[in-house]
């Protein structure tokens, strides 16, 4: 669920292990993905600002969107914003501005109230020096920790080889400063190994997957109901690995409202659907009533019939004659007798397997040896 998911996030870290990091996936056919961020972006946010999460202060890499357009998301949901800095890599990434104004001025600028700009997304090494210095500049020093927040990856990987951004997040998911982290990728805009690679580096992998499928071009009429019906609504499935091992997947139906997104339980008319899906075998897997209640009344064996008899059961700590009657000691005797009498007396009969088999075959080899 999502807020398994929240939950993960706000609990952070264990001392000694990597933070825990969450990857949102969405796609063309989904393109949903960053209200499912805003969504986790506001309940972390929401979480600090009540003292409930282990950060005590949220850093957020804005590169799709402006530094404004998140404050006025969280005050709009009655969120302290203050407890929130932003690194703004969307105002001017590349630093053309400065260079159209001749001020040269340098590219990580020191932190200045809640927006920090920074203008060379190319260099990822400067972009975690300038992410970990807002955090300390935030929290201060000490063991407090901080949460970070990248609002696209495909924005950087646009610009930087997949190997440094993948890098970069492992570097700052094992820093000891970091609470938690989590990103936004838009996986179709990239080979598939991109998106694998942040996968494996995640531990929590949250895919918006669409509910109607569309057809290359959308001049077929179902085509536009479909990308209608996945523009404000769709599947989310999330998979979280367990500290020990295991792997938890999660599915849940989302839909958008004025309010933003919101999940909630997957409906009974897609589980049927899910169990129509399943393929058809040459045989059933569940038993029918009649085939239930003809197994009922197969008698096993060594199974008490119910005869109205005592059931005794030998367990090998105590003789068999024990609390049996007489008449039944009795028969045992008599079998016992008979045995006796036919234990004198013995024969071994010899049949030979084929006519081709030499006549003496059967008779001692040694016989003619002067023993």
């Amino acid at each position: 669920m999502a807020e398994a998911t929240s939950r993960s996030l706000r609990d952070g870290s264990l001392e000694g292990e990597h933070c825990p990091a969450l990857t949102i996936k969405d796609s063309r056919q989904s393109p949903l993905g960053s209200h499912a961020f805003n969504h986790f972006l506001s309940s972390l946010a929401s979480n600090i600002s009540a003292s409930k999460s282990q950060a005590r202060g949220l850093v957020l890499v804005a590169l799709s969107k402006s530094p404004a357009f998140y404050f006025n998301l969280l005050r709009s949901k009655g969120i302290d914003a203050d407890l929130v800095r932003v690194l703004d890599c969307y105002s001017d990434p590349f630093g053309w501005k400065d260079r159209i104004l001749k001020l040269g001025s340098d590219q990580r600028d020191s932190v200045k109230g809640p927006v920090t700009e920074f203008k060379d997304v190319k260099d990822t090494s400067k972009l975690l020096s300038s992410i970990l210095d807002v955090g300390r500049g935030f929290v201060g020093d000490g063991k407090a920790r901080f949460a970070v927040a990248i609002d696209s990856v495909s924005v950087i990987l646009r610009h930087s080889p997949l190997s440094a951004v993948a890098s970069l997040i492992s570097t700052l998911r094992s820093h000891d400063r970091v609470s938690c982290m989590f990103w936004l990728i838009h996986s179709d805009l990239h080979e598939p190994r991109a998106s694998s690679a942040l996968e494996y580096i995640s531990t929590m992998v949250a895919s918006l997957e669409a509910t109607v499928e569309v057809t290359e071009g959308i001049k077929n009429p179902e085509n536009l109901f479909g990308l209608e019906q996945n523009s404000h609504r769709g599947k989310f499935q999330a998979r979280l690995k367990r500290r020990n091992g295991r792997v938890k997947l999660l599915h849940e139906d989302f839909h958008m409202e004025q309010g933003g997104i919101k999940f909630t339980a997957v409906s009974s008319e897609n589980t049927a659907v899910n169990q129509s899906l399943v393929p058809k075998v040459q045989f059933n897997l569940q038993l029918s009533e009649k085939e239930k209640d003809d197994r009922a009344k197969v008698v096993l064996p060594f199974e008490h019939q119910g005869n109205r008899k005592t059931v005794q059961i030998y367990d090998g700590r105590r003789s068999l004659s024990e609390g049996k009657d007489p008449h039944s000691m009795h028969l045992s005797a008599l079998s016992a007798e008979r045995n006796n009498e036919t234990k004198g007396t013995g024969e071994i009969h010899y049949i030979r397997d084929s006519d081709d088999e030499a006549p003496d075959s059967d008779e001692d080899p040694d016989d003619d040896l002067d023993i």
